[in-house]
């Protein structure tokens, strides 16, 4: 028995000894100029990092869902203040993290920090003006989630707004990536910005011998009975120029739906089309006429067949 309880001990302070020995290795500190670090410090930061993760993601999705019961809070706001949790949390949570992990002081950090500005004066001016512009666009909001909006020769959604792109979904189920510096420096055509009504404008060229009144009537009628086109403000018709070949008008209407104004502008023009086919009203083609002077045209031909239509 009393063998039995001294290899018992015997292995105990083996075992203590080792466990001391790695315990000694893992929190032996290593300087490097005012940084301090040991294996230890390292594991306690990074298990300090995905904490911050798991609590940012957390009071992100909580807060949203509580904002959500007030229905008066537009979405993009509620966007925006979850968003601003989330980032103020993976701040303070990443500066803990590097205190522990290297225990620095809040100089060490500012000569931290100084390091990455000459880093972003060499080459990531993109990066710095990209993740500032999040930021402008989460504070000032001109664009928010779930806005309708039109870069260049794209138009989509506004899906999300990161920390340094944003996602637009367009009509094809297609997500765009776009750089935040490029929505704050570029124009930017938001249907959805305050006012939810819009006007669209329709060109339409008839043909110039065409009855003024009945294409202004006709154009009007065409408008009435669409689909997400508003009767207040109701349809209005601009008689623009005389052409070359046609008489130029514009149709304007209202809708309280912009983001359809694709499908909108489509409806208008098959309705237009109907009725200007109804009731005789031509739309032109490009001509032109050559006018022949003192040639002898042979007796069986007329002058009228010299005239020429050429569809450009």
């Amino acid at each position: 028995m009393r063998n039995w309880m001294g290899q018992s001990l015997a292995l105990w302070e083996e075992s203590a000894g080792v466990l001391y020995r790695i315990w000694a290795y893992l929190t032996q500190q290593f300087t490097f100029g005012r940084i301090t670090v040991s294996v230890s410090s390292i594991i306690m930061g990074l298990f300090m990092v995905m904490l911050t993760i798991v609590i940012s993601r957390s009071a992100s999705a909580l807060i949203e869902r509580r904002i959500a019961l007030r229905r008066h809070i537009d979405p993009g706001l509620r966007y925006t203040i979850s968003r601003l949790v989330k980032y103020f949390v993976i701040t303070v949570g990443f500066l803990i993290a590097l205190k522990q992990a290297f225990a620095i002081d809040l100089t060490s950090i500012a000569v931290i920090f100084t390091a990455l500005s000459v880093g972003i004066g060499f080459g990531l001016q993109y990066l710095a003006a990209d993740i500032a512009s999040g930021f402008i666009l989460l504070f000032e909001r001109p664009i928010r989630v779930g806005d309708r909006i039109t870069i260049g020769e794209d138009e989509g959604d506004v899906q999300s707004i990161n920390l340094r792109t944003t996602v637009v979904t367009t009509n094809d189920q297609i997500a765009i990536i776009v750089p935040n510096s490029r929505l704050v420096t570029q124009s930017v055509i938001n249907w959805s910005y305050r006012d939810p009504r819009a006007r669209i404008a329709i060109p339409v060229g008839v043909a110039d011998d065409s009855d003024i009144q009945l294409v202004t009537d006709s154009l009007i009628d065409a408008a009435k009975g669409v689909e997400s086109v508003l009767t207040d403000p109701p349809p209005r018709v601009q008689f623009l120029k005389f052409g070359d070949y046609s008489l130029e008008f514009r149709l304007l209407v209202w809708t309280n739906q912009p983001r359809r104004h694709v499908q909108i502008r489509s409806d208008i023009n098959y309705r237009i089309a109907e009725v200007f086919r109804e009731r005789g009203i031509k739309i032109p083609y490009p001509t032109q006429e050559f006018w022949l002077k003192g040639v002898n045209l042979p007796g069986n031909m007329e002058p009228d067949l010299l005239t020429t239509n050429l569809d450009r």
